[in-house]
């Protein structure tokens, strides 16, 4: 009988230590890492179904031109599939370079099976991050980047910003254009070289004044050039530099508000920023170079989902993929004449009859051509 008890007490305690033990065990397994020091990041996304999500330069999401293009096209794969911000697919905003590398990270453990760098200047930070987690996949917008987790995704800028350099210059009335870079490096020099020789093509005889403004999200500085290349009579700008870019629009709104008469035009960049140019009845957005910064982002997620992320390639769009293209919202500004020019030498790009400039060492040699 003692021998008895002494079982079932044995028993019990056993049984009651086994129960412990499993409490605390779902406890410590039940802990998730967060971090709080960036925007547009908030559930964690273990398990379940198929994740994405994007961090963005310093420009932020909402930039009206390259950020904000690669979240619509994030927006649009989610709605193909069931997912919406939080659920599915989420962006990380960078309010500076240090942001970059913590919002990967943070990225990462909220277990996204897909990461979009978007900018040339995380490439660092995707490189780093990337390599320390071989098992979540990684997509670089507008860098190259070894790395068999990582999707290297480029376009053609200098293409379109060829097409934008020939409306330029069939619209211009002084002869006098400029161009307003973010950030002086190849990738932007890609643009300023594409649009110079547009130009050059049409009219060698225009005058091209370059400006960089040191940032992608300086607005006031924007303005400061564009205000002094109106003051030289300037009257066409095409800005490549992202949130600053709002800037160049924002002075071009207020020349034509104080005299409607004068004709100034800013050519946008990355997405159709026709609206950017609106005041009142009239618009000084010229036309746009649109960079389907969307179809890539929409088109690179569909393949990681499907089971077939491109790790280690570069995926490059251009003209021939429709990937980018000159907008033509603003109908009255862009005449029939300016259209019939731009789709003819959009022709002779694409048959490789013309082979655009991407540095500033081939243009020259471009223009010594003419």
């Amino acid at each position: 009988m003692f021998k008895s008890r002494f079982l079932l007490v044995f028993v019990l305690l056993l049984t009651f230590g086994v129960f412990l033990a499993a409490c605390g065990s779902s406890e410590e397994g039940g802990e998730t890492n967060s971090d709080s020091g960036s925007e547009g990041t908030s559930e964690d996304n273990s398990g379940g179904d198929f994740t994405t999500a994007m961090v963005t330069d310093i420009g932020g999401v909402d930039d009206k031109s390259f950020n904000q293009s690669a979240w619509e096209g994030l927006k649009a794969f989610g709605e193909e599939n069931g997912m919406s911000k939080g659920e599915g697919i989420n962006y990380a905003q960078s309010k500076s370079d240090a942001d970059y590398s913590t919002n990967l990270n943070r990225l990462v453990r909220e277990d996204y099976d897909l990461i979009f760098g978007i900018g040339y200047l995380l490439q660092p930070a995707v490189e780093e991050v990337a390599g320390q987690y071989p098992d979540t996949n990684f997509a670089l917008v507008d860098a190259v980047q070894e790395g068999d987790n990582i999707a290297s995704i480029v376009f053609k800028e200098q293409q379109g910003s060829f097409l934008a350099g020939v409306a330029a210059a069939k619209k211009t009335k002084t002869n006098k254009v400029g161009f307003i870079g973010g950030m002086d490096g190849s990738l932007i020099n890609k643009f300023e070289a594409g649009y110079v020789a547009g130009v050059k093509s049409v009219n060698a005889d225009i005058d091209v004044k370059v400006e960089y403004a040191g940032s992608f999200g300086d607005p006031q500085q924007g303005q400061a050039l564009a205000s002094n290349m109106y003051d030289q009579n300037i009257d066409v700008i095409y800005h490549a530099s992202g949130g600053t870019g709002n800037g160049v629009f924002a002075q071009a709104k207020d020349i034509k508000n104080s005299n409607p008469d004068q004709d100034v035009w800013v050519i946008g960049v990355d997405r159709d920023q026709y609206e950017e140019g609106q005041i009142g009845d009239a618009n000084v957005t010229l036309t746009s170079m649109v960079k389907r910064v969307d179809i890539a982002v929409q088109d690179v997620a569909e393949q990681a989902m499907n089971g077939e992320f491109p790790g280690g390639e570069v995926i490059e769009y251009g003209l021939s993929d429709e990937a980018i293209s000159i907008a033509r919202t603003n109908e009255e500004a862009m005449t029939e004449e300016i259209i019939a020019s731009v789709e003819e030498w959009k022709e002779k790009i694409v048959n490789g009859d013309v082979e655009v400039p991407s540095t500033r060492e081939e243009l020259q040699t471009f223009i010594d051509a003419l």
